[in-house]
């Protein structure tokens, strides 16, 4: 089983291939937006590398940076796009508290 390592909230053994996203909610528990429901059109599941991150990026997730401005900025990825096949450490930079928004956002 890969390890995701949360910056202050610890590291939790995830299922293989398991969308960041979801392993993130499921298995650290932490408040992570995803607005859009996974389909690479908001950018508010973004996520920070610290280590292990992925070479491969879907064309989605490369699409929707590069129209936002945030391609290219140094670990900065969409967590709805990531499969957990490997160990990896980030940093929750898009979390619900103090968004303003009613709820994370649809499964």
């Amino acid at each position: 089983m890969p390890k995701l390592t949360l910056e202050a909230v610890g590291t939790f053994d995830v299922p293989q291939d398991k969308r960041l996203v979801n392993a993130l909610e499921d298995d650290a528990k932490i408040d992570q937006l995803h607005a859009c429901g996974g389909f690479a059109r908001c950018t508010t599941c973004r996520v920070q590398f610290v280590s292990g991150e992925p070479t491969k990026m879907t064309e989605a997730e490369k699409q929707v940076l590069t129209a936002r401005g945030l391609i290219g900025q140094p670990g900065l990825r969409l967590s709805c796009q990531i499969l957990c096949g490997h160990d990896m450490t980030v940093r929750a930079i898009s979390r619900l508290a103090g968004s303003g928004r009613a709820d994370a956002g649809k499964r």
